[in-house]
């Protein structure tokens, strides 16, 4: 048995799919200009510098592989540069913050005792990911990127939280889905996925979100943040204390004068 599908129908079919279309991405945008203002509005669109101080967990497919104290520098740029990352950034360690991570719009480094080294690529594009695809970096530095898009994805429930599902697709076609709480407006959740070539493998990443505090000028911030990867805990930071617009010495964003040079381990 034929059954054709008149000419018009799908004529009248094809002319609301843009239609939809537009109509999901005003509301995703809605949602989007809704997590901003929750976030502190101008106050966080304009917000120049971020200091973190907490404790950090690694773990290795669920079980714990490292600990530390933590301070972390965060440096917004006034103008993103044309190649590279709009913010600069220092993770420093140890009570006497004696060891460190600093990462530079388009380079990073490792910083001890003996000596600055570059950082591995294979850590640097790890960086650069979490980066480009954390919600609080596209809401600050990339919101108006020429290409990207805010697609409204749903409601449910995550937990116990109503959520409002955006999906996130930049120029590249990379989609970060973020679920956004339908009373706060704040984000609470964040995956998007990523392929490995040198192991032919997709991963997926989860970014959780919590306890949200006034740090400073009216900027809403999360005090525990918890990654998974591929359905295991990877990371963890528990702030004590977020201070966000606070002066930064520009030395915590500079490599030390004179330090000795390492080679780079591949």
């Amino acid at each position: 048995m034929n059954c054709k599908i008149p000419v018009f129908a799908i004529s009248l079919l094809c002319a609301c799919v843009p239609l939809l279309q537009a109509q999901s991405d005003q509301k995703g945008e809605q949602i989007v200009e809704q997590a901003i203002a929750a976030l502190g509005g101008e106050h966080f669109s304009q917000m120049k510098t971020l200091l973190r101080a907490g404790h950090v967990y690694s773990f290795y497919h669920d079980k714990l592989s490292g600990y530390d104290r933590a301070h972390i520098y965060t440096e917004y740029l006034a103008e993103k540069p044309a190649k590279g990352l709009g913010m600069r950034m220092r993770e420093a360690f140890g009570k006497k913050q004696d060891y460190s991570f600093l990462y530079l719009p388009t380079e990073g480094w490792q910083i001890t005792y003996r000596g600055a080294r570059a950082i591995p690529e294979d850590r640097w594009q790890d960086y650069v990911r979490n980066t480009e695809n954390d919600i609080f970096y596209i809401l600050r530095v990339r919101h108006n990127e020429p290409g990207m898009v805010y697609r409204y994805a749903g409601a449910g429930v995550l937990v116990t939280s109503e959520v409002q599902m955006v999906d996130i697709v930049d120029s590249q076609n990379r989609t970060v889905r973020v679920y956004f709480d339908r009373n706060t407006h704040l984000p609470i959740r964040e995956t998007y996925k990523w392929f490995d070539s040198k192991l032919n493998y997709q991963n997926d990443e989860e970014v959780d979100f919590g306890k949200y505090r006034d740090v400073g000028g009216g900027v809403m911030w999360p005090f525990t943040v918890e990654r998974s990867r591929n359905g295991y805990k990877s990371y963890q930071f528990f702030a004590d204390s977020v201070e966000a617009g606070q002066p930064i010495p520009t030395l915590k964003f500079e490599l030390p004068p004179g330090i000795k040079m390492l080679k780079k381990i591949e």
